[in-house]
């Protein structure tokens, strides 16, 4: 390789479960020359950062875990941030990753190096710049990784206290202060009953009220804990029937059907139970088809809703003024409502039609104007202009129903299934052909027009223009034997 650049044969860009699984899959099939580089100053991707109160998966914990990373000790159904965090972490011990990790680099620019075959990685570390070299990158850095704060005019001038969910300040007391969430998705309904009781006052601002499903949640005994420990078949068990009525549950979720009848039904029941006012469940009720937003589950979300001292305001929010929030109602009246602190609970800048940072393929290309109308690969993993490039959970491969763990380790599998052909073969490059890439993805846009998530609202999992480039448009079990067939021939190899 040319220059005095640090070189490996395989660097993985990014720390959370992704990665790190990759890692760890690099390990056990005999490629030990990687490195892993991570931005912050810890492993574990968006769990590191998502520790705000009440933060959870609202994937059961047996399944929301790697299959050859089992754990059987999980305290309760659904795993709490921290206990997933500490998993990730255990797990990184375990194989021995830290040695293979470059903390505190964040990537700033990949450019394929076309007489060399290899990817120059700029990158900066501790406010010095730092070049590396591999033979191929695998880019983890996930979706929910970039904080987005709500665009709306004087949101600087607030003169209180002011943070995002996945920024949460553990020092701030919320103690007698008067509270505002904006946003109702997913970690709104985490936090809001979390913080209900420590607010003097709690306010939410909904822009769309989401539909939510009983979570059910539950502890586990120290008997079953036990159990799982004991017997290694039972605790198999558990996470394939939970993958099962995941998968059940998409008929339901992804598509149009009498299960998403059944679906809206149970959560109309769920609202009706817990919301005995009214007017407040005029406001919760959905306008828009179960699946096309993200379904939320919570059974003391609603209850929160209800006590005497948190409002749910629905009007749209004009400005942010010094003191609080100010919106304006059907007839055009402003409302100022002061606050000593706002919660933006606004997901994330997910990169549905731009990468992360600048990407240079073969001859020039630029991956952000290959993506100008909206993000590509095939399977999510290879991307055509781009040798010896791969992702994980990339265009196309995230799950609307189920753990998108079960995606990325049919990717993982994939890549190995590249290095070991590579290795085997002596090849020099490999690059996914622009025609196999193009069926591909007319077969999965054409297929996305009978999700519900294209039935007519707005989401993050759509770009500007309305093109889904975010889920699959299927069965995850489709997905992982589909990816898991590796062909050569889908490939232009250089020798």
């Amino acid at each position: 390789m040319a220059g005095k650049d640090d070189a490996h044969e395989v660097a993985i860009l990014g720390s959370g479960f992704s990665g790190i699984a990759m890692a760890i899959r690099l390990r056990q099939s005999g490629f030990e020359d990687f490195v892993l580089l991570e931005r912050a100053a810890e492993l574990g991707g968006t769990w590191r950062d998502n520790q705000y109160p009440g933060a959870a998966c609202d994937v059961p914990a047996h399944l929301y875990s790697l299959s050859f990373e089992p754990k059987s000790d999980w305290s309760r159904a659904f795993a709490t941030a921290p206990e997933i965090q500490g998993y990730v972490l255990d797990v990184v011990s375990k194989h021995g990753l830290r040695d293979k990790t470059r903390l505190e680099t964040r990537v700033t620019r990949l450019e394929y190096d076309d007489a060399e075959a290899t990817w120059l990685i700029q990158a900066e570390t501790a406010g010095a710049p730092l070049r590396l070299r591999a033979k191929l990158v695998v880019v983890a850095c996930g979706g929910l990784s970039n904080p987005a704060f709500p665009e709306i005019t004087g949101v600087e001038s607030f003169r209180g206290r002011l943070f995002h969910t996945a920024q949460w300040d553990h020092d701030f007391d919320l103690s007698d202060k008067r509270v505002a969430v904006i946003g109702t998705g997913a970690s709104a309904v985490q936090v809001v009953p979390a913080i209900v009781d420590r607010a003097k006052e709690l306010c939410v601002f909904q822009r769309t009220p989401p539909w939510v499903f009983p979570r059910r949640d539950r502890e586990f005994t120290e008997a079953q804990v036990r159990y799982f420990a004991e017997h290694p078949r039972a605790r198999r068990w558990m996470r394939n029937t939970i993958f099962t009525v995941t998968e059940l549950m998409s008929l339901g979720m992804v598509w149009r059907t009498p299960l998403t009848r059944v679906l809206e039904g149970v959560c109309h029941e769920h609202r009706a139970r817990q919301v005995p006012d009214r007017l407040l469940r005029r406001k919760l009720t959905p306008s828009y088809r179960l699946g096309c937003k993200r379904m939320l589950l919570s059974d003391d979300y609603y209850p929160a809703l209800c006590k005497p001292h948190v409002a749910l305001v629905t009007d749209p929010i004009t400005r942010i003024s010094p003191r609080g929030v100010v919106t304006r109602d059907d007839r055009g009246r402003e409302l100022e409502r002061g606050f000593d602190v706002l919660i933006a609970a606004t997901g994330f800048d997910v990169p549905v039609d731009t990468p992360a940072f600048p990407v240079v393929g073969a001859r020039g290309r630029s991956l952000h104007a290959e993506w100008a109308d909206g993000a590509e690969a095939y399977y999510g993993v290879s991307i055509a202009g781009f040798p010896n490039l791969a992702m994980l959970m990339g265009p196309n491969t995230g799950p609307g129903h189920t753990s998108v763990l079960v995606y990325t380790e049919a990717e993982i599998q994939r890549i190995i299934a590249m290095l070991q052909h590579m290795r085997t073969e002596n090849l020099k490059s490999m690059d996914v052909r622009p025609d196999v890439q193009a069926r591909f993805n007319r077969g999965v846009q054409r297929r996305m027009r009978y999700t519900n998530w294209t039935s007519g609202c707005h989401s993050w999992y759509l770009t500007r223009s309305g093109k889904n480039t975010s889920l699959w448009p299927g069965f995850a079990s489709e997905y992982v034997l589909r990816a898991r067939r590796f062909s050569p021939a889908d490939f232009v190899c250089e020798r």
